[in-house]
């Protein structure tokens, strides 16, 4: 695939056929949007690649909770309300931290204000230079993979099962299959949302970030993400990636996890010698 060049790439409401390759923040990331095989309605998720100045910028996923109305809207929000927070940020010369937690708080006000339920999770890349930090909301996630398949990070799912695994009651098997994987506590648009902040991490030349919302996690085990990303063209792991998580969703395989849904994720590594 030819890699594109813009300085913003917004994704909502939209079904792509295959992975984009875009370059942004001295890097180069491979994303992929579609909507549930099972969803007649409208793609839910939304996914932004937000330059910040020269070697920086945010990659920012929103997932549209299922089965509340206007998922699709309270996800867009929260794409704009991250996008105007870092303009605002580059006219006023303030940092990048600052611009994305007001971005989600401000996000949290317009979601709460539309009002009749409507909510969405959230997770959010800082990229400056060779580190990166991560914010999230809810159960969209965020991996950091070395070369060698060293998870570096992993951000936990704001959900009863989620913190189940973290407390060691549950292992990611029983988790992944667990009947509510679905049920999430804590949502953008939530009188009780908290962002979750994690610490700046250095990021290798061959290490690869994913930023997925759950129709990733859910459908495939963390160690097959990581055997598909760690290595290898972008492009090709974006395509195995979308390939197998739809193969799961559409034709369950025993003793597998399927389940159908929106399907978003970000792809990115950093160029060498930066």
């Amino acid at each position: 695939m030819e890699e594109t060049v813009s300085p913003v790439r917004v994704y909502c409401e939209q079904d792509l056929d295959g992975c984009e390759m875009v370059a942004v923040a001295n890097g180069t990331a491979a994303v992929y949007t579609a909507k549930s095989p099972e969803r007649e309605s409208s793609n839910q998720d939304a996914v932004a690649l937000l330059p910040f100045g020269e070697g920086s910028g945010v990659l920012v996923i929103a997932d549209g909770v299922g089965g509340l109305p206007a998922g699709s809207a309270a996800s867009a929000v929260a794409i704009r309300s991250i996008e105007n927070s870092l303009g605002d940020a580059v006219k006023e010369g303030t940092d990048l931290r600052g611009a994305i937690i007001t971005g989600i708080e401000k996000a949290n006000e317009e979601v709460a204000e539309q009002g009749a339920g409507a909510a969405t999770t959230l997770a959010a890349v800082e990229i400056q230079d060779s580190t990166v930090r991560p914010y999230h909301v809810g159960d969209s996630q965020i991996l950091l993979i070395g070369q060698r398949g060293k998870v570096k990070l992993l951000t936990r799912s704001h959900s009863p099962v989620g913190y189940a695994v973290e407390a060691g009651v549950l292992d990611e098997e029983q988790a992944i299959h667990h009947e509510q994987r679905h049920v999430i506590s804590n949502a953008v648009g939530s009188s009780e949302m908290y962002i979750e902040i994690g610490s700046t991490l250095e990021m290798a030349p061959r290490d690869t970030l994913v930023v997925a919302s759950d129709g990733l996690f859910d459908n495939l085990h963390t160690e097959e993400i990581v055997e598909i990303c760690r290595k290898g063209q972008l492009s090709e792991a974006g395509r195995r990636l979308a390939g197998k998580c739809r193969a799961r969703m559409v034709e369950p395989e025993e003793g597998q996890p399927s389940k159908p849904d929106d399907l978003s994720f970000i792809l990115y590594r950093r160029r060498p010698n930066r």
